[in-house]
């Protein structure tokens, strides 16, 4: 059997993205689907489309939204490496980055001029995100000159909003009510973490607390992940993401560490110097180190830098414009909230690039169940 689907380039991630109505609506059986042409119950990969790295075994299933105001609905999966199974609980900013120019390309959204908007509902959140693309010409472009941090390839142009982002799974921008708090992994001694809710949950450290500098090098990163995985699974109790007891997921929260800037070298071999951004931040991805930084946590991360006492505003750079420019092992990323009221941010925006790779027939060793009739709807209250 085989389904089609269309791989994206969106930022530091690829993505393939399947129309709705080529998978299956049952999210058991889509999973079932995912995992069959990923290979992902391999850690390499080999045998499927999954890229062996958690940014590259990523997909999306696409939609026109039946929402007022929203082009197209996406339903995100991280799938599994080397374990069979795809994680529901998150969104990426960086494939919506792809969806955007993906709804333009294939006609889910007509072109508007120079730059072409496109309003995207994340269903597994309920997060909106707006997407800016560039249509200069009135066309699309297959090709183009804008890079991000940790990758010199040229893309599109995609300017990326994430809506009123704040509080969308845990209901609150601060779940626990604090700004930060100890907190034990594993029994351990106490480090200082900070629980944001704004993009996706994550638990930001407080590297010195520690004894890191949050501007750790990815090598040795890859040392700390064990240690890291135990905070997210301790943070994730007590933003309610799980119980007592139960197996941990490896979603949600992110995590990683945070502190002061320090000149260091990006992972291209580009000298970035101390006054070049405003806070050192190393992030996981799964259970790997993050290249660069995921969006969802960028929205975080500029978040708890407006929020007094959190471990970002202790030490980033004050800068009242409300940009924040983040240092991540790849190089700057440059992070704005703007409409800001009553410490939230109305949007936080990010500019990043996106290119379509390959349209495709994915050849799945297992039979597909029959193709879906909708998304699932998001979850309630969002």
């Amino acid at each position: 059997m085989h389904t089609p689907a269309t791989l994206v380039r969106g930022g530091t991630s690829k993505c393939w993205l399947f129309q709705q109505v080529h998978v299956p609506a049952d999210r058991d059986a889509l999973e079932q689907l995912l995992v069959a042409a990923y290979g992902s119950a391999d850690p390499v990969e080999p045998a499927g489309v999954g890229g062996a790295t958690p940014t590259t075994s990523k997909a999306a299933v696409v939609a026109a939204s039946p929402e007022p105001g929203v082009d197209v609905d996406y339903l995100f999966a991280q799938v599994g490496i080397g374990t069979g199974n795809v994680e529901w609980t998150s969104n990426c900013g960086n494939c919506a980055t792809g969806v955007a120019l993906y709804a333009v390309a294939k006609g889910l959204v007509p072109i508007t001029g120079d730059r072409t908007r496109v309003v995207m509902r994340n269903t597994n959140t309920g997060a909106v995100l707006e997407g800016w693309v560039d249509t200069t010409g009135s066309v699309v472009h297959e090709f183009g000159d804008q890079t991000v941090p940790g990758t010199r390839a040229g893309g599109v142009a995609v300017g990326l909003a994430f809506r009123d982002p704040a509080g969308r799974t845990t209901g609150a921008l601060l779940p626990t009510g604090l700004p930060a708090q100890d907190v034990r992994p594993g029994g351990a001694g106490p480090v200082r973490v900070s629980m944001v809710d704004a993009g996706a949950p994550v638990a930001l450290v407080d590297a010195a607390s520690a004894g890191h500098t949050g501007a750790e090098p990815l090598d040795a990163m890859t040392g700390l992940v064990p240690w890291l995985r135990s905070v997210r699974h301790a943070c994730a109790t007590e933003l309610g993401l799980s119980t007592p007891g139960a197996e941990p997921g490896d979603a949600v929260p992110k995590v990683g560490l945070v502190g002061p800037p320090v000149a260091y070298t990006s992972t291209l071999g580009d000298p970035v110097p101390a006054d070049a951004y405003d806070v050192s931040v190393r992030m996981l991805s799964m259970n790997a180190p993050h290249p660069a930084v995921g969006l969802t946590s960028a929205v975080a991360i500029a978040a708890a830098a407006l929020v007094e006492g959190s471990v970002v505003e202790r030490h980033a750079r004050p800068d009242r414009s409300g940009r924040l420019r983040i240092g991540t092992p790849a190089g700057v990323v440059e992070v704005r909230c703007e409409d800001v009221r009553d410490g939230l941010p109305g949007r936080v925006t990010v500019q990043r690039a996106a290119r379509l790779i390959a349209d495709a027939l994915i050849y799945v060793p297992t039979p597909p169940p029959a193709p879906a009739l909708a998304l699932p709807s998001p979850p309630r209250g969002h």
